[in-house]
């Protein structure tokens, strides 16, 4: 499916991590058979040095494992299972199916962007680096090392200036997008950090300061919004001209942006 061009991009937060376990393959396959445009992932380094995709710093509320990323080998993530907590048969009487084997084990970069790269459409990514981090700069010159080996189109996204620095000052190519909780006073003006060229707004700034995004995009910036899975907001960024929804419900928000009139 192709996005409609008056239509903001329908980014998929996590994958279709409202139905699947967030960060798994199967979930980002649901994604991109609903039509994402693009796929949201959070990227940390192991202890070993593999970029994997994990939100928190630890394992326990996604996985049945204990302990930190950063001081987890690549080998031993993958002998937890990462899958199960979500599945869609959890909690019934009836026994749950087997899991595809690939939902389990943690999820690569790698991985990741090989699918990608595989799928029959064009699909890209929004790789958001997760800080503070203990191996600071290295995640970046990881991150810019592994894309530089694939021909994907890609986004790198952080709350931390710093590490879109960084990013900038090692491939100025890849346009970086600066995530805002609460939007600092010196951009409220719609300005964003120098060498950035967009702004990742919350849900709950789009509600509460409209504005925010009519100044951003007057200054010649661009404008994701995240997590945004009700319909009611979906309307709203429409009409405020956002240019990239991200949601944990892909299929359902494709609906919603080409439906609406």
């Amino acid at each position: 499916m192709a996005r409609r061009a008056d239509r903001p991009q329908v980014v998929a937060h996590r994958g279709a991590s409202d139905e699947l376990a967030e960060h798994t393959l199967p979930a980002y396959r649901r994604a991109i058979d609903e039509g994402a445009d693009a796929l949201e992932c959070d990227v940390r380094l192991t202890a070993d040095g593999h970029l994997v995709c994990v939100h928190d710093r630890r394992v326990e509320r996604t996985s049945d494992g204990h302990g930190r990323v950063s001081s987890l080998e690549l080998a031993e993530l993958n002998e937890l299972d990462f899958g199960s907590w979500k599945h869609p048969s959890r909690g019934l009487d009836q026994e749950a199916p087997d899991l595809d084997p690939h939902g389990r084990g943690v999820l690569t970069l790698v991985t990741l962007l090989e699918t990608v790269a595989a799928a029959e459409r064009p699909v890209w990514l929004a790789i958001e680096t997760k800080h503070p981090s203990r191996y600071a700069g290295l995640v970046e010159r990881r991150l810019v090392e592994t894309l530089s080996g694939f021909d994907v189109t890609a986004r790198v996204m952080s709350f931390s200036w710093l590490s879109l620095r960084r990013v900038r000052e090692r491939a100025p190519w890849l346009p970086t997008v600066f995530l805002m909780y609460r939007v600092p006073m010196r951009f409220r003006d719609g300005g964003l950090p120098h060498g950035c060229s967009i702004a990742g707004l919350s849900i709950e700034t789009v509600r509460s300061r409209p504005e925010q995004v009519t100044r951003t995009k007057a200054r010649g910036h661009q404008v994701y919004v995240y997590t945004v899975n009700a319909p009611d907001d979906v309307a709203r960024c429409i009409d405020l001209g956002v240019d990239a929804i991200i949601t944990d419900r892909p299929g359902h928000t494709r609906k919603l942006v080409d439906s609406y009139s």
